[in-house]
């Protein structure tokens, strides 16, 4: 007799099931953890933009800014005002644009149902102006700017102190957690 190695249908069929049940359980969990991810991923790349206009500042002497537009749901990380000497221009020296829609679906300015980490949420952003400066010696104006993913119902704070600290914040649902 000759021995034959394999698998028989019926193992075949027993591996199938137990991919399809695994599979059944895991893409709802998946689902739901997405746009929670999504939403973290650009809270901590604004986050790192903030660190990143401070230490600019500091290396170039010269004061950047984030400048926030709400309407188009992006921020731009900027070297410079431009001839118009205002932040708020159109000319300003464009380092990089972030468009928050690119993080996937959900996810834009907003706070959710959080409570206001300050005194109140504005239009999302507290910074003067909607615009975060920091100056040579890596200090500026303070302000939060609120993020959330409306399909996953969380929002995160990030923000920046008067002596340059940047602060990341999560609301857990209750209070805002470091």
């Amino acid at each position: 007799m000759r021995k034959r190695s394999g698998f028989t249908v019926i193992e075949l069929i027993i591996v199938i099931v137990v991919l399809g049940i695994m599979t059944a359980v895991g893409v709802p969990n998946f689902l739901s953890w997405l746009p929670k991810y999504r939403l973290k991923s650009a809270a901590r790349d604004l986050y790192s933009n903030l660190q990143l206009a401070k230490l600019s500042a500091i290396k170039n002497n010269a004061d950047w800014a984030i400048v926030f537009n709400t309407a188009s749901d992006q921020y731009q990380v900027c070297s410079g005002q431009g001839p118009d000497n205002s932040w708020g221009g159109t000319d300003n020296m464009v380092v990089k644009t972030v468009i928050l829609n690119n993080y996937g679906s959900g996810v834009g300015y907003g706070h959710g149902n959080a409570t206001p980490i300050g005194s109140t949420f504005g239009d999302e952003i507290t910074f003067a102006n909607n615009v975060a400066v920091m100056n040579s010696r890596g200090t500026g104006n303070a302000g939060y700017v609120y993020l959330e993913n409306s399909s996953a119902a969380a929002s995160y704070g990030i923000g920046k102190r008067t002596n340059g600290l940047t602060v990341l914040r999560r609301w857990n649902g209750a209070n805002w957690e470091y």
